[in-house]
């Protein structure tokens, strides 16, 4: 009887963590689709004013566009903690997100810009209606989602022939940032899209076709997106039909994100070449909130909670709570380090919204601004070395981050 008794407490202690996993995915699956629901009905929205810029160009719908497009940054951002640990989502990601970009493959270009050594980086789309590209000859008098997506996009497998995306509609909108590590963002003048002899720079009626075609493709590719999250959805059902694959999903995200492509990628290889090439959202100078979106993205899935952008709030049993069960110290220690990163990254955009742009931060000599920036990038490391130590304390086998040079092997970035 004792032997049946014990046998039984022990079945229903592990029913309890089986249960938790499966609820912990659940929260992070209702975050995932709440997220890119989100970010396509921004996108929806800054479909519509674009569409109001090329009906009507002026100085007002220009700025209408590019505040839908800073606005539609917000969600998108925080989906990023999604990428990583999910191929459906890293297989995607590219189409919407990928960076930088040749923005000579799109539009007319400084005479001073260089591409390096890619052979299609001043290929300049929007000015021309014919053109070889990969040994075929392309006919694009009609600027299409198609032609965007299926010929332009990385086109000879070259990561930056990007033609999609918000990036793309971003160089769009404000045009190349030519101050360098000056204050200042990119400065297109409205008339670049007006008709008639107010045009400036020609070909205005190719370049509203081209911004069209990438916000309608920017939509579509989020339909898709949000559906996969969605009830039946493959990237939910991916994440919670094994429930320790889901969470190892989880923590790849979480990891990946935080160390090789947030810290070291996207903030401290800026630091370490002075360039404000590297910036993730450079000819707007958005990148400090992007930088505080992504980290904030981090935060919401351990924590299991996302305030949407009505307000409202998608919050269920959370991986902190999975590790706190697991080891309390853990679970404190993680959670007092994510908090500790989005205050450095807040203080990040802070300084940025009152005047210190993120291009002057990156400035060969400026200690405030480099300070600043390694503040929250060593931030997002301390906070990796936690999120292993949750993976041992789950039990569940290493995790191999994502890296990068500028953290595992700085001497190589200058090789």
């Amino acid at each position: 009887m004792i032997r049946t008794t014990t046998a039984l407490a022990a079945l229903l202690a592990a029913s309890p963590a089986l249960a938790d996993k499966a609820a912990v995915l659940t929260t992070y699956a209702d975050i995932a689709h709440a997220g890119y629901e989100d970010s396509l009905t921004s996108a929806k929205a800054l479909q519509s004013a674009v569409d109001a810029l090329i009906a009507e160009p002026s100085a007002e719908t220009l700025a209408a566009a590019k505040d839908a497009w800073l606005e539609a940054r917000v969600p998108y951002q925080q989906t990023e903690v999604f990428r990583f640990g999910n191929p459906i989502v890293d297989d995607w990601e590219g189409k919407v997100n990928a960076w930088p970009l040749d923005e000579g493959l799109i539009d007319y270009v400084d005479a001073g810009y260089a591409g390096g050594e890619n052979r299609y980086a001043g290929l300049n789309v929007v000015a021309n209606e014919s053109f070889e590209l990969s040994g075929e000859d392309v006919d694009a008098s009609e600027i299409t989602p198609e032609l965007l997506s299926d010929t332009l996009h990385e086109a000879d497998g070259v990561e930056a022939n990007v033609a999609t995306g918000y990036h793309a509609i971003e160089f769009l909108l404000w045009g190349q940032d030519l101050n360098g590590t000056e204050d200042g963002a990119g400065e297109r003048p409205w008339t670049d899209y007006a008709a008639g002899e107010e045009c400036t720079n020609g070909h205005c009626d190719r370049r509203g076709e081209y911004l069209s075609a990438a916000t309608d493709l920017l939509v579509s590719e989020l339909e898709w997106m949000t559906g996969q999250w969605a009830e039946g959805g493959d990237a939910r059902t991916n994440v919670t039909e094994s429930p320790d694959q889901g969470i190892v999903a989880m923590l790849t995200g979480m990891g990946s994100l935080s160390y090789g492509e947030q810290a070291g990628e996207r903030m401290k290889l800026g630091v370490m070449l002075n360039d404000p090439e590297e910036e993730h959202d450079c000819f707007s100078d958005n990148t400090h909130n992007s930088h505080f979106y992504d980290g904030l993205g981090i935060h919401n899935v351990y924590n299991g909670r996302y305030v949407r952008v009505d307000g409202s709030v998608v919050e269920g049993e959370s991986l902190s709570d999975l590790v706190a069960e697991a080891d309390e110290s853990v679970d404190a220690e993680l959670s007092r380090n994510l908090d500790h990163t989005v205050l450095q990254l807040a203080k990040l955009k802070a300084a940025a919204e009152a005047g210190f742009a993120y291009d002057e931060m990156l400035a060969r000599g400026n200690s405030d601004g480099e300070a600043l920036i390694m503040a929250a990038v060593d931030g997002l490391v301390t906070q990796t070395r936690s999120i292993e130590r949750a993976v041992s304390a789950l039990g569940l086998d290493d995790i191999g981050f994502e890296g990068s040079d500028s953290l595992d092997d700085p001497n190589a970035v200058f090789q």
